[in-house]
């Protein structure tokens, strides 16, 4: 398309002489050719910006200075790339419909004719698969399971029984959702399997990471909300609910029946205790561990950043004593004042 028609879709003001050139596709500064975009976000990328051969840049308009090629000016440039590649993803051109042969589809199960099945599929007996759905090689469809429409299941996906996904789902390849929950009960040092009863809701345009788990409720459902984006690699406990459009990046563990609220943001490497409840608009970041019930909305941290060895021992060993500092302070102030 044309710089012109591509600024048009993604909602970009052109600015340069260059409306005519064809664009056909979207590289970094450093790689853009004179057919290809750009974006700039970072001021970290100023001399790359400065040297660059694209066709045009999509930044901010307080930026605009610092380009010499055309741009294209979007108060928040990194969704411009955002819809800008999903203009040149030939991933997202949908498979034809049909089933392959090497699949296996239960007679009982109900499939709409729109939908595609990969080589080695499995889908069991009462499961049911709206339009348009695509179910990627070697995926498990339990019995009872219910997929809604234009929802994409990459390569082996597991959905266990009592799963359900809204419309628009995007799971990536080795997700596994519906899996049971960490129940267990103590007899006398042996541990016996409490059967986890319930499923998984997954609300519309929620996206799944790459081996990503999912754990079905115990007692009723877990439930993820409409628009969630989670990562790859995240653990999610049983009865656990995340709130609307809440973002949460990879290697995040979700104990148990843990309420997170709506428009959350949770860096990598989050470990988060069962039975809290987080308010909405929460942002938590990487590595933090959080022990109790956020609230309040606001950014949150915790754990020690990185120093060099010899420091953080020392250090270490200071924090082991702040009780007892504590403690001695409080008696030197107690005794300051009653000479006073």
């Amino acid at each position: 398309m044309t710089l012109s028609e591509l600024a048009t879709q993604i909602g970009a003001q052109l600015q340069g002489t260059a409306s005519n050139v064809m664009v056909t596709g979207i590289a970094t500064l450093t790689r853009a050719g004179p057919q290809e975009i750009s974006f700039f976000t970072n001021t970290l990328y100023r001399e790359e910006l400065a040297h660059t051969d694209a066709a045009a840049v999509i930044l901010a308009p307080k930026d605009q200075h610092l380009s010499k090629v055309p741009v294209l000016l979007m108060e928040n440039p990194y969704l411009g790339y955002a819809r800008a590649a999903a203009l040149f993803d030939n991933s997202a051109v949908p498979p034809p419909p049909g089933i392959h042969p090497t699949a296996w589809v239960s007679p009982h199960a109900m499939i709409e004719a729109t939908v595609f099945v990969g080589a080695q599929a499995v889908i069991e007996a009462g499961a049911i698969i709206g339009r348009h759905v695509i179910i990627g090689p070697g995926c498990v469809i339990e019995s009872g399971v219910r997929i809604g429409e234009e929802t994409h299941l990459r390569a082996n996906v597991t959905l266990c029984k009592g799963t359900q996904l809204g419309m628009r789902v995007l799971i990536h390849p080795g997700a596994v959702i519906g899996s049971d929950g960490f129940g267990l009960a103590n007899d006398k040092g042996q541990w016996v399997k409490i059967p986890q009863l319930g499923g998984v809701d997954v609300g519309d345009e929620v996206e799944i990471g790459a081996n990503t788990t999912i754990d079905k409720g115990s007692l009723g459902n877990t439930i993820i909300h409409r628009g969630v984006k989670l990562d790859n690699q995240i653990q999610i406990g049983h009865n656990v609910e995340i709130g609307e459009h809440t973002a949460i990046a990879g290697c995040v563990g979700i104990a148990g029946s843990t309420r997170i609220g709506r428009y959350c943001m949770i860096g990598g490497g989050v470990g988060i205790v069962g039975h809290i409840e987080i308010a909405d608009r929460v942002q938590i970041t990487g590595g933090s561990i959080v022990l109790q019930s956020i609230p309040e909305p606001g950014v949150y941290s915790s754990g020690t950043p990185l120093q060099l060895t010899p420091r953080w021992q020392r250090n270490y060993h200071r924090f082991k004593q702040l009780d007892e500092l504590t403690r001695r302070v409080y008696t030197l102030e107690q005794l300051l004042e009653s000479k006073q």
